[in-house]
């Protein structure tokens, strides 16, 4: 059967949100939540309120129809759903705040005050389809989550990828194949995920939590050459080579990583935002620029930049790149000779030019000899 094409309705209270819901995160799923404590996770990290305003104006959609699986809860087998917990998860929060729940909120007490008992009785009993087990669902969620329209933030993504690979012991290609991404997509995330928990194993002064809200950051970095240099990482490593990517030798280097990326309880990241992977990169290739941030307390970016020559080359991309386009112009310039604004940019330009040979100054002499 894998998921049923059959709408089945159960009333709300007989449904369990899932204590495996990747959303909660590695920690809480670990301590094996209970469906209160769930339920108190789940509202106070989505936004649930809006989805119960959207019930009570609109109802519950059938297409919109939860996914469920037949599981033991404690000593019963009850369903628990598999797809769409934020929604059970406001419908219950919206049931019980119309009950006069005490420990609410004063928000979901206003929601619940403009519902009428026609309008809760439909939201009673909600529509869901049955799935035969989570093995059969994972596929679709993987497309939903990962590659589809709702998707999960990065560290849900890349532990998704990695669960598929380490406990089913699937490649790179069949979890492409099963979530409709692609392979180095992949590959890159499962190696971020996996130097993530060798993180949370190496030190303490390492902020998992820190990790997981950057990880696009980690998974950034891992496209530099200076990045899997110096923490010696094969990005084209198979699965079962890439448990462990970081060598032992290496894992000082690691939590010297993790600090530059991501900071620590007294250090703040040196790399502040994504945008700034590349040139981290950049920096990781440089001997010198290495030793300045390891030696360092407080190292700061722009200077370990400079050092790593950076800024030199970015300079003359710069004059490369304002080149191309002049050599460009020159093919058309002369139609224009009348132009006013053409002769505007062309003085600018000038100065600009002349300034930049003020540097050279051997440069300057032997052009102006040429003419």
């Amino acid at each position: 059967m894998a998921i049923s094409e059959t709408i089945e309705r159960e009333h709300i209270e007989n449904l369990c949100l899932d204590p495996n819901n990747p959303r909660l995160g590695r920690h809480v799923i670990e301590e094996k939540p209970g469906q209160e404590e769930i339920l108190r996770w789940m509202v106070a990290e989505g936004v649930l309120d809006e989805l119960a305003v959207s019930f009570l104006e609109s109802g519950f959609w059938t297409q919109e129809a939860l996914v469920v699986v037949e599981e033991m809860v404690g000593r019963k087998k009850k369903l628990v759903v598999v797809e769409g917990n934020r929604r059970l998860a406001a419908l219950k929060m919206l049931f019980k705040a119309h009950k006069g729940g005490e420990d609410v909120g004063q928000k979901w007490l206003e929601i619940a005050s403009s519902a009428t008992p026609s309008k809760m009785q439909k939201l009673e009993e909600v529509p869901f389809v049955r799935a035969d087990s989570r093995k059969e669902v994972q596929a679709y969620l993987g497309f939903r989550h990962v590659s589809g329209i709702k998707e999960w933030n990065p560290a849900e993504k890349a532990e998704f990828i990695a669960h598929l690979i380490d406990s089913q012991r699937l490649s790179y290609k069949q979890v492409m194949r099963r979530i409709g991404s692609k392979t180095p997509t992949v590959r890159q995330n499962y190696i971020s995920y996996r130097i993530l928990l060798q993180m949370e194993e190496q030190s303490d002064d390492i902020s998992i939590e820190k990790v997981e809200d950057r990880f696009s950051v980690l998974y950034l970095s891992l496209r530099t050459k200076g990045v899997q240099t110096y923490l010696n990482i094969d990005i084209l490593a198979d699965p079962r080579e890439a448990k462990l990517p970081v060598p032992k030798p290496k894992l000082k280097r690691l939590a010297n990583f993790a600090c530059w990326l991501f900071g620590s309880e007294e250090k703040d990241p040196i790399v502040k935002d994504s945008r700034q992977t590349d040139r981290f990169g950049t920096i990781l290739e440089s001997p010198k620029a290495v030793e300045y941030l390891e030696r360092s307390d407080t190292p700061v970016f722009d200077t370990a930049y400079r050092m790593a020559g950076g800024s030199e080359a970015e300079t003359a991309q710069h004059i490369e790149r304002a080149a191309d386009e002049v050599e460009e112009a020159l093919g058309t310039a002369h139609h224009h000779k009348k132009s006013k604004r053409l002769r505007n940019a062309t003085e600018r330009l000038g100065r600009d030019v002349l300034q930049f040979l003020e540097l050279f100054p051997k440069l300057k002499a032997g052009l102006l000899s040429e003419d």
